[in-house]
């Protein structure tokens, strides 16, 4: 085991270190408070239940009668547990506490009473009266004791943008290594803090190359915040940067609230998305850079949403995809022509316009700014990926949300407002060319999804997923009808692969 010493002055402190430790803990946590009476055991619990329950007001009863507290209603299920009162050590396989750590985490105080039965501890803390304040000695198991000390990390950048007493709170995660949470600053909207590690970008795949690199995907925030810089000097509205630490990963963002482009029944606000697909017609018009230097001597270089790219992200499907739908791998010359049928398909883009592609340009990264007017209504999110490619591709991102039902005839709707926007500020603008790129890119983007969904179910553990896969099957559907579209839609057809359901 690791270790660290901490010094608390105030019971504040101690309030928030149990802040710092709920953001860092995950699913099978053991987590063991030992220390003399008044040490500040229950404050520091108090503060690491109220987090995950995201309410600095939630009731957490002290469990020294009742032995357990269990919240099992939380984002991550909590025991707390208290052994003073224990009698003997055997009285603990009745707690079930097994079966609570299969489910979340498991916060115990006075270990000690049960130390000889209690599972090894992935954090072991000790508080210890040190004059007015005290002193934490914390050991943990490696990859526990990293979560804890990247959590403690985020603090001190809170403390050198000045907010090192401010109250933090999980946000969301996404499907990437990102994680969000809100810092309430006690100003009347909290900001947003961006917690994205570096990320190596996992095996080699091909031409000494990760998927992250062939995809060009981003590893660091270096891209969100070049990008950012670049979207908001041509006039888009993006989060304002209030602070960053970008060797850490770090960055404090303005908030822009949470009034998104979808009703109350999740429901597109065509109002919303029509906004939406004119602001892509207004960012189509410009001339962007490659090359953008940001703060500190980094610089960042936007990639070409070249070939390698496309056929890495479609290749989801074939090693993905087709064998959860099908239930087997494709021999070498089932993968070949699949690849070959996009190498055709893909052959047709290299006359097609190219601009910026945010590459998830669709609701869930898309807030709307009712106070403000024009293209600053819409807040835009998520571009860290971004690249040069053809400018078709996030309009086929919004008019086919992956998350959002988008029915036919609003997609005509959509597509309509965005050639009307190109056309009334270009008069040489092709439509012919623009809707065969959006076909192409919309089955491109389609057969991404449907391996992404299924690998964060099979790898990643997210089976939440799952339940977008017949829109986007529909979607992929849809778009193959395009002649263009035809090598790839006659392997679809030969491979019956869009009339299987999920196994």
């Amino acid at each position: 085991m690791t270790s660290l010493t901490l010094q608390l002055a105030t019971a504040e402190d101690t309030e928030r270190l149990g802040q710092d430790i709920g953001l860092a803990l995950v699913k099978g946590d053991l987590v063991t408070l030992s220390g003399d009476l008044g040490a500040g055991k229950s404050t520091l619990a108090r503060g690491l239940i109220r987090t995950i329950a995201n309410d600095s007001a939630y009731e957490v009863p002290s469990p020294t009668f009742t032995i357990v507290q269990s919240y099992p209603e939380l984002r991550l299920p909590i025991s707390h547990v208290d052994l003073y009162r224990l009698s003997s050590s055997e009285e603990i396989d009745e707690l079930g506490l097994d079966e609570a750590l299969e489910d979340g985490a498991v916060l115990v105080e006075w270990p000690e009473r049960a130390d000889e039965v209690l599972a090894k501890p992935a954090i072991r803390i000790n508080l210890l009266h040190d004059g007015n304040g005290r002193t934490v000695e914390i050991e943990g198991e490696d990859a526990a004791l990293a979560r804890l000390q990247r959590s403690l990390a985020i603090r001190t950048f809170l403390g050198r943008a000045g907010y090192a007493d401010a109250d933090r709170r999980y946000l969301l995660g996404d499907a990437s290594a990102r994680g969000y949470e809100t810092i309430d600053t006690g100003c009347e909207r909290p900001l947003i803090l961006m917690n994205s590690p570096y990320n190596p970008g996992g095996p080699i795949l091909r031409d000494g190359r990760t998927y992250m690199q062939i995809a060009h995907l981003s590893q660091s925030v270096t891209a969100f915040v070049a990008v950012n810089h670049l979207l908001r000097s041509n006039g888009f509205y993006v989060p304002q940067i209030m602070s960053d630490d970008l060797d850490n990963g770090f960055l404090l963002l303005e908030n822009l609230g949470n009034e998104g482009i979808l009703d109350a029944d999740g429901a597109p606000i065509v109002e919303r998305y029509e906004a939406s697909v004119r602001l892509l017609a207004r960012m189509h018009e410009r001339t962007w850079a490659r090359d953008v230097e940001i703060a500190k001597g980094y610089t960042h270089h936007i990639h070409d949403f070249d070939r390698d790219a496309m056929m890495i992200e479609v290749e989801l499907l074939s090693d993905w995809y087709v064998p959860r739908m099908a239930g087997f791998r494709l021999a070498p010359e089932q993968k070949a022509a699949y690849v070959g049928a996009w190498d055709q398909v893909f052959s047709r883009l290299r006359s097609s316009e190219e601009s910026l592609v945010q590459r998830d340009f669709h609701s869930p990264n898309i807030l709307w700014r009712s106070e403000a007017s024009g293209i600053d209504r819409v807040g835009l999110l998520d571009f860290q990926d971004a690249m040069i490619g053809p400018s078709a591709y996030d309009v086929a991102s919004l008019v086919l949300d992956a998350r959002v039902t988008v029915e036919p005839e609003l997609q005509q709707y959509l597509l309509a407002a965005y050639i009307e926007e190109r056309r009334s500020r270009d008069s040489s603008f092709n439509e012919i060319a623009f809707l065969e790129a959006f076909s192409i890119m919309a089955a491109q983007r389609n057969a991404k999804i449907l391996g992404i969904f299924v690998r964060l179910d099979e790898r990643d553990g997210k089976p939440y997923y799952l339940k977008h896969l017949p829109r986007i099957q529909a979607y992929l559907a849809g778009a193959l009808g395009h002649p263009s579209l035809t090598p790839v839609r006659e392997w679809c057809e030969k491979m019956d692969l869009l009339s299987l359901e999920l196994q």
